[in-house]
Formats: structure tokens, sequence, C-alpha cells
């Protein structure tokens, strides 16, 4: 019985994906769980699962199409099986094109043969259309509420020939980086959108023609009569290099072309203009590209090979069907940085006594200008709308922390075997907020000025910041409040993974009610941090360090002794909440942490 995929609901607030990539195409064998597409939204890109076992008999939404939530995007059948819209649909759809086609071109008109393929190739181009010169390649939907997205780097050059699918350029949104694959095969005639220019959703980024330089249309390949009208554009004599189509081992599609390779160009054109020729169609490499060697690599899994230097036909994938993941070039990367790691220690028993430490080399971003990314605008322009929207003020107080400290350092290994993760100081601040937001609800509300409202939510949503590459992201704890010391310290571990891996969802990154920061993982004392709206409170947990302080003992009265102590610092909105208010909410964190009774929770009690 045939069996219809549907588009996921991928976030509460999500109401649409559109499709970047079919990973099968019709025909094709799918099992059960095999990744079958990639959908793109403006907060996440993911990987739909065919959800039986089969053949893709129909596909409804072709690459770069947006539909709704609900929508059906393609058709499996079981073995032997058809649809109304399946295999026998496409066929009569094939051949229609072809008769149409005769009487408008008599002398040209296209063999039978390639009747199917003139029909194959226009079929996967929704993202592009027909201009006078060639076949347009037009900015697509990258989401919701993306209207625009800017040309990171073109990945082809105008004189290059690419393949149906190769990837042809880099677009990065507020949201998302991802490859624009090319629509048809062909050439690249013309660049209209340079690199680190912003083009809305829709607009002409560039035109690609048939491998001579002419539009890009089915020519029959027995037939020597259009090899007139495929020239190439006049240049010197060509030089026919046997290597030209094949890079040097290291180099991939995902990169621009080598000198050498553009300096071959002319021979490149010119065997694409003879149809005699077996080889008119560039055939990818097998080595130096990690898509030839493991399938199809998505541009995430690129993208972090390239910034950490990984050659992707080196690796062996541990996905379905030998694929790469994210975590395979994570780990090479890993093993990379652990040798030279590992060679230090014997150069370094060999070597003349040890120099003083070298010093510091300057940034070579120094006195250069780059484009503000779009992540770090949209960040910006949240925080700015923040400070404006409330009247924030900041809370300090001192916390002593001594009790926590031995806590942790007498029950950390054990708590790391029976919970897989380490036992840092985070988890205990996080579950003495949760409870004084629990006592002192006002912390956690919200406050609808327009509207003269006041919400209580019913649970506590605590967001924990993450330091990123892209910026600093806030996943949510959701329902913290029904969660023990155990389960708050294994999900934070997991979200912060997570985020920083890109692997995070929509709805994971939305909905808190109170934020959590750890400043002082870098060292720093306390600041004063912005409330996110439209959040209420925000609280900040400085470095714990240990130092000289004024303690009363019952025997000896008061005396200075050595403890570890934390600033914590908590900002809020004061049109809300009074600095009352807010120094009880302190004040309980304070003497829930000072108190240090987590024996319980920690399995020695």
């Amino acid at each position: 019985m045939p069996v219809s995929v549907t588009m996921p609901r991928l976030g509460e607030s999500v109401t649409e994906g559109t499709v970047t990539r079919w990973l099968k195409q019709e025909g094709d064998t799918v099992e059960v769980d095999e990744p079958l597409l990639e959908v793109s939204t403006d907060k996440v890109d993911t990987e739909i699962p065919s959800p039986a076992a089969g053949v893709l008999s129909r596909i409804v939404v072709g690459e770069d199409e947006t539909a709704e939530v609900g929508s059906e995007l393609a058709v499996i059948a079981g073995e032997g099986e058809s649809t109304g819209g399946g295999e026998g649909a496409p066929q009569e759809q094939q051949e229609a094109p072809a008769e149409a086609v005769e009487p408008a071109t008599e002398p040209t008109a296209a063999a039978e043969g390639t009747a199917d393929q003139v029909a194959q190739d226009e079929a996967p181009a929704p993202a592009a259309a027909p201009s006078g010169e060639g076949t347009a390649v037009k900015m697509p939907a990258l989401g919701e509420s993306v209207t625009e997205g800017t040309v990171t780097r073109w990945l082809k050059q105008v004189g290059d020939t690419v393949e149906v699918d190769e990837p042809l350029l880099e677009v990065s949104t507020d949201k998302v980086d991802t490859e624009i694959p090319s629509p048809v095969a062909g050439t690249v005639l013309e660049i209209k959108v340079a690199e680190d220019e912003t083009a809305d959703v829709g607009a002409e980024l560039a035109v690609i023609g048939a491998a001579g330089g002419a539009p890009a249309q089915a020519e029959p390949e027995s037939k020597p009569e259009p090899k007139a009208e495929a020239k190439p554009t006049p240049k010197a004599e060509p030089k026919p290099e046997p290597k030209v189509d094949e890079p040097t081992p290291g180099t991939s599609y995902n990169e621009p072309a080598a000198e050498t390779e553009s300096s071959a160009q002319p021979a490149k054109t010119e065997q694409a203009a003879q149809p005699s020729a077996p080889t008119s169609a560039p055939q990818r490499p097998a080595q130096g590209d990690g898509e030839e060697v493991a399938g199809y690599v998505t541009p995430l899994v690129r993208k972090l090979a390239s910034e950490h230097g990984v050659d992707l036909s080196s690796l062996s994938g541990t996905g379905v069907g030998g694929r790469i993941r994210k975590q395979d070039v994570l780990d090479a990367a890993e093993k990379a940085k652990a040798a030279p790691a590992a060679a230090q220690p014997a150069a370094a028993s060999s070597a003349a006594p040890a120099k003083p430490a070298a010093k510091p080399q300057p940034s070579g971003k120094r006195g250069t200008t780059e484009k503000l990314p779009r992540i770090r605008k949209a960040i910006a322009t949240r925080l700015h709308e923040s400070l404006h929207e409330m009247a924030q003020l900041t809370t300090v107080v001192e916390v002593d922390v001594t009790r926590v400290a031995k806590l942790r350092a007498q029950a950390k290994d054990s708590f790391q075997q029976r919970h897989g993760v380490k036992l840092s100081f985070l988890p205990f601040f996080a579950l003495a907020a949760i409870e004084a937001l629990q006592t002192y609800p006002i912390v956690n509300a919200r406050m609808d000025l327009e509207g003269g409202t006041i919400t209580y939510p019913e649970a506590e949503h605590l967001g924990i910041a993450v330091d990123t590459e892209r910026g600093l992201l806030t996943p949510v704890i959701h329902n913290a409040g029904d969660l023990n010391l155990g389960g708050i310290a294994k999900r934070v571990a997991d979200l912060a993974e997570r985020t920083r891996t890109n692997k995070i969802s929509p709805d994971e990154i939305a909905g808190a009610t109170f934020t959590l920061t750890n400043t002082g993982s870098r060292g720093a004392l306390f600041d004063t941090p912005i409330v996110p709206s439209p959040q209420s409170a925000m609280l900040g947990t400085g470095a714990v360090v240990k130092r000289p302080v004024v303690v009363n003992d019952p025997d000896l009265g008061e005396v200075i002794a050595v403890r570890s102590m934390v600033y914590l610092a908590m900002s809020y909105d004061h049109r809300l909440i009074d600095g009352a208010d807010a120094a009880r909410f302190l004040t309980a964190v304070k003497e829930r942490l000072e108190a240090g009774n987590f024996e319980s929770e920690l399995g020695l009690a």
C-alpha cells in the first residue's frame, strides 16, 4: 500500500519548510528511517527519514520549493506497486513534451531517446528560470521569515563546467549557512551577485548555459550539426590537457578552481562542444571529494570539514549506507590534534632546556574590516531592543560555596560514573535558582504593559547561555523544576554539546522563562547580564575563586579563613520586579548554596 511522506512539524512556531535536497530520486529503493530528503526552516536544517520501506514512486515537492507542515512531499510504494501519480504518471508527462517539441523545432528536434532526459533535466530545477542566454539560478527561500541571503563564496567561476546538483555557491542568512546546487548541467556564463553581496529571495544570482556557452538545452549526442551553435568564448588556442577534469589530490568541488584549472578552461569547453567525444561531460573524481567517497555529504558536514582541515575522502562514514556524519569529522579533527600533541613530549625531552614561552602573535585581523555576520547582526538587534523595552537593573550578592566545593570534590568521580557527565558548579547554581523561582514566582513572570497583564508560567523553563562559534545561543531546559541535580547536569551537558554542533531543534532554543549564564567560565568575577525579552530576569554566575574572608567560628569567633567565593549578579526588569523582590530571590539562592545540603542529590547521604 502506498505511503505518503508529509512535512513534519519542525518547531512550535514553524509552519512551513523548504526542501533543500532530495537524497533519493524517483525509482530509488529506500529503507525505513533511511534519510530521504533535507528540509530547511528559519530555525534549523534537518533530514527527514523515510517512514516506510519501498520504492520512491513520486516526488511531489521539488528542491528549493516550500511546503506547509502536514502537506505531502512524496509517495513511497512497495516493491512492484504503483500509485496513481507514481511511475505511470511521470512516464506520460515525460513523453508529452517530446511530442510538443517536434513541431516547434523541425530540423533540430530532439531524438526520441532524449525525450526522457529533457524531462529529467527540467524537473529538478524549481529555483531556476530560463533566460535569454541560459538558465537563471535564483536565490531560494531559506526559511519562513528569511527575505534575503548573502553570497559568502562562489564555488564555481565564470567559464567553469558544472553538473546537475553540484554545489555552485554558498549562501548565509541570520539563521543558516547552506550551499545552493546547480539546477542544470552546463557552463557558468555569468555571475550577477558577487561574494559578500546580499540578494532578495527570488533574485537572479547567475546564468548557466550549455557546456560550450549556449543555453542549457538537451542536445542529441549523436548529431554533429549543433556543434556550430555551441561555440566557446573566443580565446587563445586551447591546450588539451588530459587531467583538466581531475583536481589534484586534496582539492574538491567545494573550493574555487585552481589556477591550472582556469588556464585549461578553453580545452574543457572545446571538448564539451564535440558530441562525438565519449567523455563530453566532466567526470567528478572519486578522490578528494567526500560526496563521491561516501555518497551525499550535507553542506554542514562539508563546511565543518573545511573549517577543521579534514579530508573527507580519507574518512569512513558511520551513517546509513556509509554516509559521513558530523561526528565522523569531529572525531577525525580530534585525532589530528592529538597526533602533534603526542609527539610534542618526545621532542621536548630531547630538546635543549625549556625557553620562556613565546610571546603571543598578533591576530591576523588587525587593521582589517570584515562584513558583519548575519547572526551577529540579529543578536545585536535583539539585545538593543531588549535594553530599550525594559528598565534593567542589576543586583549582586557574594556567596560562600566552600561546602559545595567540598561535596563536588568528594562526589565528582562517582557522579561521572553514574550519570556519564562531569559535575561542575553550574548544576548547583541552576537547582538553587529553580527552587528560588518556585518561591518567588514574580522573577519568573513576564509583563505586558500594553495589555495591562502579568503572566506567571506554570513551570520553570531554564535557559542556559552557550558560547558557540556562531555566537551566543540559549537552549532551554523545559520543566526544569521536575529535575534533580543529576538530571539538570545531564540536560546542561547534552544541550550545550548539541548547540555547539548545530544539532539542536527549534523548540529547544525557545520558550525560556528565566536564563542562567555562566560568565565565570572564562574567569570573569561578575558582569551585568542583559535580560532577553520577553523574560524578566537573568542570573549571571561568576568565577569560583579562593580568597581570605572573615568567618564566624563558634569557638574562635570572627577569624580570617580561605573560602571558595563566587559573585551572583541578577539583572531584571525593574518595571515588574522591585529591588526588594530581587534581593529576596538572591538571598534564597545564597542560603541554599551556603547550606550545601546536596548530599542526598549526590548519593552521599
